[in-house]
């Protein structure tokens, strides 16, 4: 773990935010966690995946 985030975690101790941030960080944290489980036990859909390119090989003469 970084120092910083300890750093931060100890800050977030002594100075509590507000009940609006520690909604808005739990509501991020629930929107991640559902991407998470949709893209876990759905999948990702062909549609928004990259393909790559194919570049055919260049062969010298």
């Amino acid at each position: 773990m970084n120092p910083l985030w300890l750093v931060r975690m100890a800050r977030w101790v002594r100075h509590p935010p507000s009940p609006r941030r520690v909604a808005l960080v739990l509501a991020v944290l629930a929107l991640c966690l559902g991407l998470y489980a949709v893209e876990r036990w759905i999948g990702w859909p062909d549609a928004l995946s990259v393909e790559r390119l194919r570049v055919p090989s260049r062969v010298s003469p």
